[in-house]
């Protein structure tokens, strides 16, 4: 008994000892009651940091208010005033000089016109020539002009008729008034036409005018004529055929005979001077022939010659050349100044009227007699009105037929006399 309060007492002091070495244990929480769980708190969000203090904007001046255009603004190659207006007038070849008396200075009156109308200098024209009398020359010269600063440039004549059609493509931004032709490509059949919007193409009434000169010509008394054509292009054709139907409504109206008025009839086949047409022109006046229509160019300068040493008399073309000649009684003329001071006049409008053909005939005074300068003692200016009264007004009709031959063309001239030589 005595060991065993002995063991007792010692296990006694031992767990005494080791809870005195050991922290005292925290009593676990008690769970509560099941209808009273609730969900554990959550923890805390930390609390933000304070934003800072934001800097005061710079004051900026509120921008003005500004009208919008009414319409798109102006491209950079605009014209805004006529000072802008650089325009060349680029002649077919070598031989195709400024002051022909004839279509280069026809146009280059225009041009000029047109400067001395809005107070511009010479500089803003030039005029330039082939180098060739090919298109590729042509082409070049155009180039030319373009790198100078031209932004409208004038083509006089046919033989622009093909590279045209390829510079109206290769310069889009600048404006062609291309004169007596409309740009083609291929022959015949398949002649093909196009027209850009920054081309256009102006013909003339070339059939009316040569009326005009035949009719004229005839009423002044004359009854052996000629006609001298550089070539049978089409203007030169109309020309003929127009001098040809005016002789015959002049033999009409003076009730002359069937073959009384005759004219010989022939192209020459180029349009520069040369002895050769002289030579030719004198066979004709001392053959018989009055007076001679040379619708020819450079070529005309030759029948003239022959005119004032056979002392008989000539009709020129294109523009007033009475002061080439005192032979020369009256021309054939087409307002090419006219026509172009119009294109430039347009173009400065913002008005240019490409993508097209324009025809000046007697209904916009494009072609006429200059009756001012001519040299006529029966033919009146009183007829003269009242015969382009009737073009005018469509009572006359001239046909403008083109054809090889005048035979072809069955023109209805019964009172005249063709000699169609070759």
């Amino acid at each position: 008994m005595k060991k065993i309060l002995a063991l007792l007492l010692a296990a006694m002091l031992v767990i005494a000892l080791a809870a005195c070495g050991a922290p005292e244990p925290q009593p676990e929480p008690e769970a509560p009651a099941a209808e009273e769980a609730t969900e554990p708190d959550p923890e805390p969000e930390p609390e933000p940091e304070p934003e800072p203090e934001p800097e005061e904007p710079e004051e900026v001046e509120e921008p003005e208010e500004v009208e919008e255009p009414e319409e798109d603004p102006e491209p950079d190659n605009a014209i805004t005033s006529a000072s802008d207006i650089f325009v060349a007038l680029v002649a077919h070849s070598p031989e195709s000089i400024l002051f022909d008396g004839s279509f280069n200075e026809g146009a280059w009156s225009g041009i000029q016109q047109f400067l001395e109308s809005h107070g511009l200098p010479e500089d803003n024209a030039l005029f330039l020539q082939a180098r060739a009398a090919d298109d590729t020359a042509r082409i070049n010269q155009v180039i030319s002009a373009v790198n100078w600063g031209a932004n409208i440039i004038v083509l006089p004549g046919f033989h622009f008729g093909s590279s045209s059609y390829d510079m109206q493509d290769m310069f889009p931004d600048v404006k062609f008034v291309v004169l007596d032709t409309v740009p083609a490509q291929g022959e015949g059949d398949a002649r093909s036409e196009r027209m850009e919007d920054n081309l256009v193409a102006i013909l003339y009434a070339e059939e009316q005018a040569g009326f005009l000169a035949g009719y004229a010509a005839v009423m002044e008394g004359y009854r052996n004529l000629g006609f001298m054509g550089g070539a049978a292009v089409p203007a030169v054709v109309r020309y003929g055929h127009g001098f040809l139907q005016g002789a015959n409504y002049a033999a009409e109206y003076l009730d002359l005979d069937e073959g009384e008025v005759t004219v010989n009839y022939y192209y020459i086949g180029g349009f520069a001077p040369s002895p050769e047409v002289t030579t030719t022109a004198n066979a004709w006046f001392a053959g018989g022939v009055e007076v001679i229509f040379a619708a020819a160019g450079g070529a005309g300068f030759s029948v003239f010659a022959a005119a004032e040493q056979s002392e008989a008399v000539a009709i020129g073309v294109d523009t007033d050349q009475s002061g080439v000649s005192d032979v020369i009684i009256t021309s054939a003329m087409k307002a090419l100044g006219v026509s172009v001071y119009d294109m430039l006049t347009d173009f400065l409008n913002g008005q240019f009227r490409g993508g097209g053909v324009l025809m000046f005939d007697a209904s916009v005074n494009g072609v006429g007699l200059p009756m001012e300068n001519s040299h006529f003692e029966n033919f009146t200016t009183e007829q003269y009105e009242a015969i382009f009264a009737l073009l005018l007004d469509g009572t006359i009709v001239v046909n403008p037929v083109v054809t090889p031959s005048v035979t072809e063309a069955e023109l209805d001239i019964p009172l005249v006399v063709v000699n169609e030589l070759n």
